[in-house]
């Protein structure tokens, strides 16, 4: 795809520049790591998409910065792996296929296991497919030799590797708990798969009658269909009021059970009546009170969340129905004393929107405390891991230093079937890698593990761990950037570092850079509900992958949300088509110029020595930049040297040798804009991969891709600071010529008689061999330049750097027409004037109008003040 004509299309169409060249790249091979000895590898893994659906304007914020990295590296000679891969996810996907069987009439378990699985296959074949179109669309330099699942082969065995280490190490143990329960998927559900949310309940009051007749003892409730599975009221030891029933027994309404009063520190005694009903298979707490007092458990519910066999004449009823009939025969029996209405935090969980139910089952887990402990130390050490910004050190420490044991068992057919398995006969557990010898006394453990356990592993398992003799994890472990959202630093972030410290012995990655959620215009998640949501596939078919992917990567600083609008995507595909313009203009100017005719040595001019310092200050900007992952910094910095420098003042420039008749002036601009230009592709590269290869392909240059073409340094040789302040004088006249021809709106195509005054020799200098730049882009009639230069009677002047620059005025307007449009404009100012001071020294509005609203009035006054004086002056002026 090298073009062998000179001359770009009229027009920038992203859609040609961009529909064959993802797989021309892939077909060179560019993108992937070739293991050269010589060089320094640099490896990121991509935080592996699921395979539910299609990608979002996160995840292509996300990978852009990837590729932004990867594409830098590669061009700065390193050895890049950028690993791509996907992830089975569990409960998320086999929500999906269920649901789609759901429509077909069929349950899972209509199918059975193998016939499920076989069809959950088949979704992640389709859903990976479409995952790989989408990262071609956004042009992602991944290798695909080297692309991973998180159920295939190699993964798989690294899982039963951790699992069965841990569980040899005392750090895997299962046990009853009570556990987070999504009765819609019916599956167990770790902390942070719970997301809270307020709603409006009650707390229910009622009067367990005491078993001796002696009275009564009132507790509350949020859940009064768990009370079937009361076993014990709990009261403070030291509360006087309840002393003394310590011992006795309650007899539990509608059940009819007798069941102990204890004494339990954990009582508030200022909260509610001072006593709680313990329903030990139900709440966390109640269980823990539970274990201190050898209480009984009683399951009163279902995994679907209905009533079960303990639950009596409620049996089979779903747990809100059950609730309300409780709540009724309460009242009726007389128990219920008070019904109060309470806006309380409820569990939901994430993936299905059910309301979550403590629940007491038997799970696996895993001993957290040792792990975090390592991870916690690891951040004291010169090895730790860098979080970009820093402040998300903290969040990830406050939750390492208050962790919990994870609950890793999913009650699930997708996924990591748990390498357990139970004596049929004795019951004993056996845990390894493989399964035992005489597998049919044996069943094997149906659950399968949480989605996190086998994500954990990613950094290392995608590199051939457990074989640590695997080529490439002994070359590109361990990875080197670690690119996510701060939403999952919990879920992910911090499961990988304890993991990739207790099987490696290293940290899995030396720096986190943690971007925000991509927002609205308005600030607002993007949502279903809201309809917010943005597809960026359809961005890109409307302007294209280059114009999204500088949208989203230089939008803003680390950490922070990004808000979305079409708008800036559009200014983008604006400042792209600048680009465009400009090679354009410079390609058809080359005449057919090749790579060794290209020559810098020959005289230039202030205007090729200034644009030369330019690029290489913006290089050492970028550079720099992009090290600090300040993306933002980085986008500023281009934008102004391309669109103000290269376009508006270079370019322009350049036309004066371009259409002269000096053959080695022209030869050493069309060198010095083509040079320009190649670097300027280069270090726009990473950020918009297409339209910099396409244009890069017409420009002279070596090698056969931009990809792999070196990425641009600093020369020396070409900072001219000399010639940088030279040029800065040139525009500073230029620009105040052209601000005086606008204000007093004098055409740039009419002659004007133009005075500068030099302040020394030196400056004196610098003007006198710059004259035809001013005369060409200040269009003089007459042009002195001198030192003493006296100012005309009626002129405009400006003072610039070194000099001072006088327009006289009858060259410029109609002195009667411009004194009268001042006058006007004077009365009309006298006018606003007189209204804001009136305003303001009445007393009766200062005293009740807002302070906002004063300031408001004192700013206009300032204004106005201000701009009467200089129209006052400008009159005075042309008066005299």
């Amino acid at each position: 795809m090298e073009h062998t004509e000179r001359n770009l299309p009229t027009k920038y169409d992203p859609k040609s520049v961009e529909q064959d060249r993802y797989q021309w790249w892939l077909e060179g091979q560019y993108f992937n790591a070739k293991g050269e000895a010589e060089k320094e590898p640099y490896t990121i893994v991509i935080p592996p998409p699921n395979v539910t659906g299609k990608l979002h304007l996160g995840h292509a914020w996300d990978t852009t910065l990837q590729d932004i990295l990867t594409r830098v590296k590669r061009m700065q000679g390193y050895d890049v792996l950028w690993l791509p891969g996907m992830d089975h996810a569990g409960i998320a996907t086999q929500a999906k296929v269920e649901a789609k069987l759901r429509e077909e009439g069929v349950t899972r378990y209509d199918l059975g296991r193998e016939k499920f699985l076989e069809k959950a296959w088949e979704w992640k074949e389709e859903y990976a497919s479409h995952i790989r179109q989408q990262w071609a669309k956004v042009g992602l330099g991944l290798d695909y030799t080297r692309e991973r699942f998180t159920l295939d082969e190699g993964l798989s065995d690294a899982v039963r590797e951790v699992f069965v280490t841990l569980y040899k190490k005392g750090l895997i143990y299962r046990g009853e708990y009570i556990i987070n329960w999504d009765p819609a998927t019916r599956t167990a559900l770790s902390d942070i798969e719970v997301i809270y949310q307020d709603v409006q309940g009650a707390f229910y009051h009622m009067r367990y009658p005491l078993a001796d007749g002696s009275g009564y003892i009132e507790v509350a409730t949020t859940r009064p269909e768990t009370m079937l599975g009361d076993t014990a009221i709990a009261v403070h030891p030291e509360d006087d009021r309840y002393k003394h029933l310590i011992g006795k027994t309650a007899v539990l309404p509608i059940v009819g059970r007798e069941i102990p009063i204890v004494g339990d520190d954990y009582v508030d005694k200022e909260f509610g009546s001072g006593a709680v009903k313990i329903t030990p298979a139900h709440d966390p707490n109640d269980f823990e009170i539970g274990n201190r007092h050898n209480l009984p458990r009683i399951l009163v519910m279902n995994e679907d969340g209905t009533m079960n066999q303990n639950a009596g004449k409620y049996t089979g009823m779903d747990r809100f129905e059950c609730r309300k009939q409780i709540v009724k025969d309460l009242q009726e029996q007389g128990v219920l004393i008070k019904i109060e209405e309470h806006m309380h935090s409820v569990g939901h969980s994430e993936r299905s929107g059910a309301v979550v139910e403590p629940y007491l089952s038997t799970q696996w887990f895993v001993k957290m405390q040792p792990l975090a402990d390592k991870a916690i130390a690891l951040q004291q050490q010169e090895e730790k891991v860098n979080f970009v910004p820093e402040r998300f050190e903290k969040t990830y420490l406050r939750w390492m230093e208050n962790i919990r044991d994870w609950c890793i068992s999913r009650q699930l057919w997708w996924g990591h079937r748990i390498p357990a398995w139970y004596h049929k006969e004795t019951g004993e557990v056996y845990v390894d890698t493989n399964p035992p010898a005489d597998i049919e006394n044996w069943k094997q453990d149906p659950d399968v593990l949480d989605t996190w356990f086998s994500s954990a592993l990613w950094p290392f398992s995608t590199l051939g761990w457990p074989n640590t003799d695997s080529e490439d994890f002994k070359r590109y472990y361990s990875t080197d950037v670690l690119v996510t959202g701060y939403d999952i630093i919990f879920f992910w972030v911090s499961r990988m570092i304890f993991q990739g410290l207790e099987f490696t012995g290293q940290r899995p990655f030396q720096d986190v850079l943690i971007h925000g959620l991509v927002r609205d215009a308005e600030g607002r998640k993007m949502s279903k509900s809201l309809g917010n949501g943005v597809d960026p596939m359809d961005v890109i078919d409307q302007y294209g992958a280059d114009s999204l992917r500088y949208f989203l990567s230089t939008g803003s600083a680390p950490g922070q949300d990004l808000r979305f609008s079409i708008e800036k995507v559009e200014s983008t595909w604006n400042f792209i088509n600048k680009i465009w313009n400009a090679s354009r203009f410079a390609l058809m100017n080359m005449d057919g110029m090749t790579y060794e005719e290209l020559d810098l040595s020959g005289e230039k001019s202030v205007a090729d020595k200034w644009i030369l310092t330019r690029l290489n200050e913006t290089i050492e900007s970028v550079t720099k930049n992009i090290e600090k992952y300040e993306f933002g910094e980085v986008g500023r910095a281009l934008y102004n040297f391309i669109w103000d420098d290269l376009c508006d003042w270079y370019i322009e420039m350049a036309k004066l040798p371009l259409y002269g008749e000096n053959e080695a002036a022209k030869l050493t601009t069309r060198s010095v804009l083509a040079y320009v230009l190649d670097n300027t592709m280069r270090l726009l590269h990473p950020f918009m991969p297409f339209v910099t290869e396409e244009i890069w392909q017409y420009l002279p240059h070596q090698g056969d891709s931009i990809t792999v073409a070196s990425w641009p340094v600093v020369r020396e040789e070409f900072t001219d600071k000399e010639a940088a302040d030279e040029m800065r004088l040139l525009v500073e006249i230029i620009r105040s010529v052209r601000n005086i021809r606008a204000e007093v709106n004098t055409p740039m195509s009419k002659k004007i008689q133009l005075y500068l005054n030099a302040k020394d020799s030196t400056i004196l200098t610098k003007l006198e061999n710059n004259r035809s730049y001013i005369e060409r882009f200040c269009n003089p009639s007459e042009l002195v330049i001198a030192i003493d230069v006296a100012a005309p009677e009626k002129c405009m002047t400006a003072v610039i750097t070194g000099a001072e620059l006088f327009l006289p005025l009858e060259g410029l307007i109609n002195l009667d027409e411009e004194i009268a449009r001042l006058k006007k404009e004077l009365d009309k100012l006298n006018a606003e004037v007189e209204r804001v001071q009136k305003k303001l020294s009445n007393e009766g509005f200062v005293k009740k109008a807002p302070e906002k609203v004063i300031e408001e009035e004192r700013a206009k006054e300032r204004d106005y003040l201000e701009k009467r004086e200089t129209v006052h002056q400008r009159l005075e002026e042309l008066t005299k």
